[in-house]
């Protein structure tokens, strides 16, 4: 993979917009220059496309919706293309990694696991559009039968973040596909590489043009058109809970639904009775998978109090052998940081904990590495008033709360704005079930970490997002019902005397 990245540095990707089945660059010929985080080198180059070019791929995707012709076709016909797509992806699963890793730093064999897995996705989604179905009433009298129709939603708009860019996105846009919309994808613009490569897989599968229309470039002007416009009948955003809630404000327009999955300030919840050194593990997996730039991350560490001080010891000694370093060498499992502006959040952020009277256990020290590396930090003696207690980081940040049973972590896991995920360590079965079905979140992992499967839903409670993805539920987020009565035969009463 070095080969291949030096000839990157050497020549950049230069990628175009896809819509309406053609590959076009931004109207007025602007273009995003995207550097490697971790190599400071030019790696890609995107449109930098105008809300004249976003309103165009809106315009091809209500178009294809309205003619019906991807809409109402064969399930069967929608599932052999989504089928090949994860075909190809599989095929390109090399290159794709490399470019996920140039522009987001993550490393290389995480990003090659999360292509495989995006795979994975496209062929469930497959699957899901054969089975997708409606109901019907047979119980309403001799002369009226119910029919309940479920029906694409329409057009769709897709707005991903940098973070898991492929992922995120095979996480929606082929359970859209499946359910029969078409779409209108804004990847980041910090990581649309891949995005903008898959427009060739859609198009070399079959998918009919302009059923899927990918454009690069701002949240405003290119994410901003697609919230206000009244072609587009649903969007599903993955970001910060703050633009959430203008995605929400945005939507009254033509009253969109919208699918959110917002900010996370996930809790692992360590009991005494746990297995210590998979706990650790899966503890530090959760924290720093990403470099924490996640949005389930276990930042909060909730641990029994007897176990505390040996647990948080344990914890420092296994960051310590910990790689941190370029995410294309195969040992590393900590890259860079996204961009200057996000590490500079981090490093403040602890600081103020620090300040606020968190003892600091072990990182915190970025000037001690180069580039935008920043270490796996651990804080201590944190409480729940403290902002970094309270909000995301979106870093390699743990901060540990003691508690001191199953009610007192109930209620500190709870103590949070957010509800996104919450990691559970314990042998007591009885303990497990209790935090499962009280911890406010949308998903709750027992005894593992970030273990993921295309067949279970997720989304947030609380400011962390509403509706779900993935799974039978994510292929109905992107539906409607419309009910049918059918009226058997001739009306016993005329509304109209005479009649």
């Amino acid at each position: 993979m070095l080969d291949e990245a030096k000839r990157v540095f050497e020549a950049p990707t230069t990628y175009k917009n896809y819509i309406g089945g053609q590959f076009v660059e931004a109207s007025d010929g602007a273009i995003i220059t995207r550097e490697s985080p971790a190599h400071g080198h030019v790696v890609s180059r995107y449109p930098a496309s105008t809300r004249a070019d976003a309103q165009a791929a809106i315009a091809a995707a209500r178009a294809t919706f309205d003619t019906g012709d991807w809409a109402f076709t064969y399930a069967g016909d929608r599932a052999r293309v989504l089928r090949e797509v994860a075909r190809l992806i599989r095929e390109n699963a090399d290159e794709l990694a490399l470019i996920e890793t140039l522009e987001s730093s993550k490393p290389l064999s995480a990003a090659h696991g999360e292509v495989m897995f995006s795979a994975e996705l496209w062929d469930y989604a497959a699957g899901a559009a054969r089975i997708l179905a409606g109901d019907s009433h047979n119980t309403l009298g001799d002369a009226m039968l119910g029919v309940v129709l479920r029906e694409p939603i329409g057009v769709a708009g897709i707005i991903t973040p940098w973070n898991f860019p492929f992922l995120i996105l095979s996480e929606r846009l082929p359970f859209a596909l499946a359910a029969g919309c078409s779409t209108v994808v804004k990847p980041s613009e910090f990581t649309s590489g891949t995005a903008l490569m898959l427009a060739h897989y859609l198009k070399e599968a079959g998918l009919p043009d302009g059923v899927c229309n990918i454009v690069s470039g701002t949240g405003d002007p290119v994410g901003q058109a697609i919230l206000d416009s009244d072609e587009v009948d649903m969007v599903a955003f993955t970001g910060s809970t703050r633009v959430g809630r203008a995605a929400i404000a945005a939507s009254a327009g033509n009253i969109k639904k919208l699918s959110l999955e917002l900010g996370g300030k996930s809790p692992s919840v360590v009991f005494a009775d746990c297995d210590l050194e998979a706990a650790v593990d899966g503890v530090i997996k959760a924290a720093t998978i990403n470099m924490g730039e996640c949005c389930i991350a276990g930042s909060r560490l909730l641990v029994e109090r007897t176990i505390s001080g040996a647990f948080q010891d344990r914890l420092a000694g296994r960051l310590a052998e910990l790689q941190m370093g370029d995410p294309l060498d195969p040992a590393s499992r900590i890259g860079a940081i996204i961009n200057r502006a996000q590490y500079d959040r981090i490093d403040a952020l602890v600081r103020d904990g620090v300040r606020d009277g968190a003892r600091l256990i072990c990182g915190g020290d970025p000037e001690n590495h180069a580039g935008l590396y920043y270490p796996p930090t651990v804080l201590g003696d944190v409480t729940p008033d403290m902002n970094v207690a309270r909000e995301e980081i979106f870093g390699p940040v743990l901060s540990v709360m003691p508690f001191e049973n199953v009610e007192d972590a109930i209620r500190l896991a709870n103590a949070s704005d957010y509800g996104l995920a919450a990691y559970v360590w314990t042998e007591n079965l009885s303990t497990a079930l209790r935090c499962s079905r009280r911890i406010k979140a949308g998903r709750v992992w027992v005894n593992a970490a970030l273990a993921g499967f295309p067949e279970l839903p997720l989304g947030g409670f609380k400011q962390s997002g509403n509706g779900r993805e993935t799974g039978r539920y994510g292929v109905e987020e992107y539906t409607e019902l419309k009910s049918v009565h059918l009226q058997i035969g001739p009306q016993a009463e005329r509304w109209v005397e005479g009649a």
